[in-house]
């Protein structure tokens, strides 16, 4: 099969990953071999590549929202037949024993393998996963549509829920990109009541934001028509996190969704922007549990990703793009039938 593949970090400037040949996987008996129909590109994935969140084994192939038709069932699998379509998402296995998978946090298990980083993931025409990883999913999406649900649509789903929010609260969106784009709608259709200002330094995103409902929308310095009650950080840079504090009401909860960022959150002064039992929460990964929850919601939402697609080998140049903010909503590489 051919694959797109990382064989060194480095700036993605100099286009590191190679379409190259490899060896067809194999399924294990619980697993199932997928025939790859389309694959998102995700921010995670620059971390992967430019070192601040480096594979412990090169190469690997990344790629972690993966859309695929089942070519091929190992002898244990009865969950999914040849000819499903399902879903990857970045869990791609957990030990299912450990203190955190007996309690529902799969996504906090220390021995977790994750698709694209410790498990060759979705860059590729091919791959395998076991049948209990493998998402159904809705019907009515095309699959370079589906792709983005699988991270940025159900870690933006897990952002809303871990931001605990109740409805006729201001909500403020920091960044505007692949998964932002999707919370945005969740947020209109389980919360009607609710404020959401989007903050984005784009123009073409705020007017993406306008399009979607957004409430208000502005720059990462304006002043937003209300203080937030609840907060949700989708931007890679740490100023993002004083700025929300800054704008939030007493008691205001700011959700971080984000594995790494290239800059540093910096000092926080505690009076001006933790006082009045300020909350702050990250989102680490996300569970089964997570998409079996979202992708039926999504479903029954009509929920519709805004997408660019490329070609599997043009990988490179949809990094270097999601990179410089110039894509609107989400990156799809999308495989020849």
């Amino acid at each position: 099969m051919k694959a797109m593949v990382l064989a060194h970090t480095a700036p993605i400037e100099t286009r590191p990953l190679a379409w190259t040949e490899r060896p067809d996987p194999v399924c294990e008996p619980d697993e199932v071999l997928l025939e790859v129909l389309a694959c998102g590109v995700c921010h995670t994935e620059l971390d992967e590549i430019e070192g601040r969140l480096p594979p412990p084994s090169l190469p690997v192939i990344l790629g972690h929202q993966v859309v695929g038709r089942i070519a091929a069932t190992g002898p244990k699998v009865d969950r999914h037949q040849v000819g499903d379509r399902v879903g990857v998402t970045w869990l791609y296995r957990s030990c299912g024993a450990c203190a955190f998978c007996r309690s529902g946090r799969e996504n906090l298990c220390p021995s977790a393998l994750w698709t694209g980083l410790t498990a060759d993931g979705g860059y590729a025409e091919r791959m395998v996963v076991g049948q209990d990883w493998a998402c159904p999913l809705p019907e009515g999406l095309s699959d370079a549509e589906a792709a983005p649900l699988l991270c940025a649509g159900v870690i933006g789903y897990r952002t809303v829920r871990l931001a605990q929010v109740r409805d006729g609260q201001a909500v403020g969106l920091f960044g505007f990109g692949a998964s932002a784009h999707l919370v945005l709608p969740v947020l209109k259709f389980q919360y009607p009541a609710c404020r959401v200002f989007v903050f984005t330094r784009s123009p073409s995103h705020r007017s993406l934001a306008s399009r979607l409902g957004a409430d208000w929308v502005g720059g990462s310095e304006d002043t937003p028509p209300e203080p937030l009650d609840v907060a949700m950080d989708f931007t890679p840079v740490g100023e993002t996190v004083a700025r929300a504090l800054a704008v939030s009401a007493p008691g205001a909860r700011l959700v971080i969704n984000a594995i790494r960022k290239t800059t540093p959150i910096g000092p926080l002064d505690y009076a001006e922007l933790l006082w009045h039992e300020r909350q702050i929460c990250s989102v680490a990964n996300v569970t089964r549990a997570d998409a079996e929850e979202f992708l039926p919601l999504a479903g029954r939402m009509g929920l519709r990703p805004q997408v660019t697609c490329f070609a599997p080998e043009q990988a490179n140049e949809a990094l270097i793009a999601l990179k410089h903010g110039q894509i609107d909503g989400a990156a799809v590489l999308r495989f020849a039938p």
